[in-house]
């Protein structure tokens, strides 16, 4: 049923999506190894900074103001880093998801058009089973439509419930400085 070229055609658009998923993930570790290293260079900075401002202290009071002032912009940070690591993640699992969405849907053609040539070159009376495969085939497409749809609404809950807890965080780490001036 299938040609040579066509299976050839399909080895290489295979091969094309397999190069074009290793440089999205190649482009996703770059992403995340650039936002380490800053990360570590500004942690750095600023542990130097605030030894220097340690040093300095003069009493227990002075010395409790520092640590406070310290905290508020640490919780900001360290959301401000998952963020960047959560769109780091999130959208190079997209680039995934796209691809493996459009692998489903290129297959899915493809085995609805075998079993359309396979229809036209039924023999006579199997029209009730070609009828049946080509339901089959219907459902397993609504079925993993259906999948789909799940996914992208469980992904945006998550997105959603992490933008919820990351203000959270932040408000919490805002109120404890507040109260101690």
């Amino acid at each position: 049923m299938l040609t040579a070229e066509q299976i050839v055609a399909a080895q290489k658009a295979n091969i094309e999506t397999l190069f074009g998923l290793t440089q999205k993930a190649f482009e996703g570790v770059e992403k995340l190894v650039e936002l380490n290293v800053q990360a570590t260079k500004a942690a750095l900075s600023e542990t130097a900074n605030s030894t220097q401002a340690l040093l300095s202290v003069k009493d227990a009071q002075e010395l409790l103001t520092l640590q406070a002032s310290l905290m508020q912009p640490l919780a900001e940070k360290t959301v401000a880093y998952s963020r960047h690591l959560y769109d780091i993640a999130s959208g190079t699992g997209a680039e995934f998801g796209k691809a493996a969405e459009a692998q489903a849907t290129d297959a899915q053609k493809k085995f609805m058009a075998v079993v359309d040539n396979a229809a036209k070159n039924a023999p006579a009376g199997s029209e009730t089973a070609v009828a049946v495969m080509k339901s089959a085939v219907s459902a397993a497409n609504n079925a993993m439509e259906s999948v789909q749809k799940a996914v992208k609404q469980a992904t945006e809950m998550a997105e959603a419930n992490f933008n919820t807890v990351t203000a959270q965080a932040v408000s919490a780490a805002k109120a404890p400085v507040a109260k101690k001036r």
